[in-house]
């Protein structure tokens, strides 16, 4: 038989103890070091540090960052683990002009909200006072300017419905050249064509289109007005083909854009 080398009870009790200390000491320093984050985190908590302390706002023009945070709900009372940023995002987007809400957390303390705004594509006429139209086809009724609005064409004579939301398809379809160079809208409907309107640009010219081709058309408005004489200012009608006539001529020309209409 093999000699086997044979290790008395004796010999083996100090290493068991010594492996059962280190066990031990490993499982205290576990708990003490969970104790020591779970007194962290209650003294965090209870601590300013736990409060909101910089709220930003981004993407706002139509409101002041106070009114933003005060629809927000969010004070330097708020405390950063409650911040129900979903809630606080639906909240905002139910203002007429937000068209988004984003809310970020930056611990350890700081809060961003960004906005996105529906763009202001047009201003209605009532009375002696102009609206703000929204892309989405919302009037601001509680945004009255008394002064000409400089920065959109003024609509008169709309109001809500499905010829003013194919009125503000269309101006979304312009290019910026086009879009800024109109002065007014009128909706002129008829029997056979509730989508008819009349524009009077900033250049002196007067447009008479339907809104059923009218992005189409007017895209080609400054090739159109380059073949005219710029003295001579008139009715460009856009309804079926494409005509000028001036205010002192008693017969209309005809303004050939079908070349420009194919590029």
């Amino acid at each position: 038989m093999d000699k086997r080398k044979i290790v008395s009870i004796e010999d083996r009790i100090p290493k068991l103890k010594h492996q059962r200390r280190k066990k031990a000491n490993r499982r205290l320093i576990i708990l003490l070091a969970m104790f020591f984050v779970l007194i962290a985190g209650v003294i965090y908590f209870q601590s300013p540090l736990s409060k909101v302390k910089d709220i930003t706002v981004s993407g706002n023009e139509s409101y002041s960052n106070e009114y933003i945070i005060e629809k927000s709900g969010l004070s330097f009372d708020s405390n950063v683990w409650k911040i129900s940023k979903a809630e606080i995002e639906d909240e905002l987007e139910k203002i007429q002009e937000i068209k988004q809400a984003d809310v970020n957390i930056k611990l350890p303390n700081s809060v961003n909200i960004k906005l996105e705004e529906y763009s202001r594509l047009a201003y209605i006429s009532k009375g002696k006072n102009f609206y703000p139209v929204l892309e989405n086809g919302n009037i601001l009724g509680e945004k009255q300017m008394d002064e000409i609005p400089v920065n959109a064409p003024i609509l008169i004579g709309f109001k809500e419905g499905k010829v003013l939301d194919e009125m503000l398809a269309s101006l979304e379809e312009l290019p910026d050249v086009v879009m800024n160079s109109i002065s007014e809208i009128h909706s002129q409907p008829i029997k056979t064509d509730q989508y008819l309107i009349k524009l009077y640009m900033n250049d002196g010219f007067e447009v008479n289109a339907t809104l059923r081709t009218f992005s189409d058309k007017m895209a080609h408005y400054p090739s159109i007005v380059s073949q005219l004489d710029p003295s001579k200012k008139g009715v460009i009608d856009l309804e079926v083909g494409s005509y000028f006539k001036a205010y002192e001529a008693e017969e209309a020309e005809e303004v050939e854009i079908e070349k420009e209409s194919e590029q």
